[in-house]
């Protein structure tokens, strides 16, 4: 128990955003917000809990989630309730509870967070921040193309294309699957003495996540296990080389990954990641593919659905490697006021401007101060300009602008002229 007097910290894992850090992230979110709409993606807003019971349906039982990550509690109705592990669950559950599945077609995102209880690292934490895209009502390989050509528009926007590399697969449907699995399980146990912890847990439950062993004593095993490839249908193999196909005339270059699985069962046909050497083993910042069958699962009619999910934290971390990435100032000009009638008639000018100026991020110094420490602060806000106010300036009608950034000299413009020569800077 901590002491009477000790300072609250936060929950292990659950990482706080400070506002020295925020400007990159909207810089990356307002890009994504750009690209989405360029593709007519509409944004959905979703609850942060759910019922417990959407995720056992939806993500499985016995999955490490269900099992072992998701934050469970009792309500005061005794009703089980859980922060959302994912967004795609949720997503559906509202599609289907409003009715837009029914003879429609939709391309839906979101972004918020998501809360697992595993063990933190870098790039890895209790709650983290996703992007969602889901797309819904579309049975051809199109739009598999389409969410990928936007992610890769996407990653060219915000400079990282060169860092990540695509991985492809297809997981065929859920009955080729099967028929696979027991082949799967048969060969595995064959070589049962060569399992690990995890592998030995997963034979029973999901030994497709064998495959995705990072366990170096064990890929000589995977290597040599049978290809889910083998056992899919002529169906399953044309979607597969119809979206090939449109990547390759596309000019999108990816690898064949025929160990490539995905963590949750509900995926289906296409399955994808965008992947990075540079961020050590959280390397993964990008996964998807097509989850047909989920919707069914959830209770609705027979339907099509494709998307991927992005760990903004991850594309973060990308960003941060990047020397050439401007992200926008936070603050353009900064206004000093020293004296009374200099605060009261700065205030006033302030307003002005920000009526006459469209876009500026006018900050003006609250809590009095002298020039010099006004000055400090301005310097230290990032802004690229002063503007400074005393009480001689208000009885001239005058305000000074010193450039902040440059080695250009301060000079005098009356108040009347201003807002005219901060349109022509900002």
């Amino acid at each position: 128990m901590a002491k009477k007097n000790q300072s609250v910290q936060a929950v292990r894992g659950m990482h706080d955003i400070l506002p020295e850090q925020t400007p990159r992230w909207q810089y990356a979110e307002n890009i994504i917000k750009d690209v989405l709409a360029s593709y007519c993606y509409k944004e959905i807003r979703l609850p942060v809990v759910e019922k417990t019971e959407l995720f056992k349906r939806s993500i499985g039982e016995v999955t490490d989630i269900v099992e072992k990550e998701m934050y469970t509690f009792d309500d005061r109705n005794n009703d089980s309730l859980t922060l959302r592990p994912e967004g795609t669950a949720g997503c559906l559950r509202a599609c289907l509870e409003h009715g837009l599945l029914h003879n429609q077609v939709h391309r839906l995102w979101y972004m918020g967070p998501m809360f697992r209880h595993e063990r933190p690292q870098k790039g890895r934490y209790r709650q983290f921040y996703q992007l969602g895209v889901e797309t819904f009502g579309m049975a051809d390989p199109d739009i598999d193309a389409e969410i990928i050509l936007l992610t890769d528009r996407l990653w060219k926007k915000l400079g990282i294309r060169n860092k990540l590399r695509l991985e492809l697969n297809t997981l065929g449907t859920t009955e080729e699957r099967l028929a696979y699995r027991e082949k799967l399980v048969d060969y595995f146990k064959q070589h049962i003495e060569l399992l690990d912890e995890d592998s030995l847990r997963r034979l029973e439950t999901n030994p497709l996540r064998i495959l995705d062993s990072k366990n170096r004593d064990m890929q000589a095993l995977i290597k040599n296990a049978p290809e889910l490839m083998d056992y899919l249908s002529e169906d399953s193999l044309n979607h597969f080389e119809a979206l090939i196909a449109t990547l390759d005339s596309s000019g999108i270059e990816y690898q064949l990954n025929s160990r490539l699985v995905r963590g949750l069962d509900y995926y289906s046909k296409t399955v994808f990641e965008w992947v990075t050497d540079d961020l050590g083993a959280q390397g993964t910042i990008c996964a998807g593919g097509r989850y047909d069958g989920l919707i069914e699962q959830l209770g609705g009619k027979e339907n099509y659905a494709t998307g991927f999910a992005m760990g903004m934290e991850r594309l973060l971390l990308l960003l941060e490697q990047l020397d050439d990435v401007t992200v926008p100032r936070s603050v353009d000009v900064y206004m000093i006021r020293v004296g009374a009638e200099a605060e009261k008639v700065g205030m006033c000018l302030a307003e002005q401007i920000r009526n006459e100026v469209t876009g500026i991020k006018l900050q003006v110094n609250c809590g009095a101060g002298s020039f010099k420490s006004q000055f400090k602060k301005a310097d230290k806000s990032g802004a690229e300009f002063a503007l400074i106010l005393g009480d001689d300036e208000v009885s001239r009608g005058e305000i000074s602008l010193k450039p902040l950034r440059t080695d250009q000299q301060q000079k005098n413009i009356s108040q009347s002229e201003v807002i005219q020569v901060l349109k022509e800077l900002i």
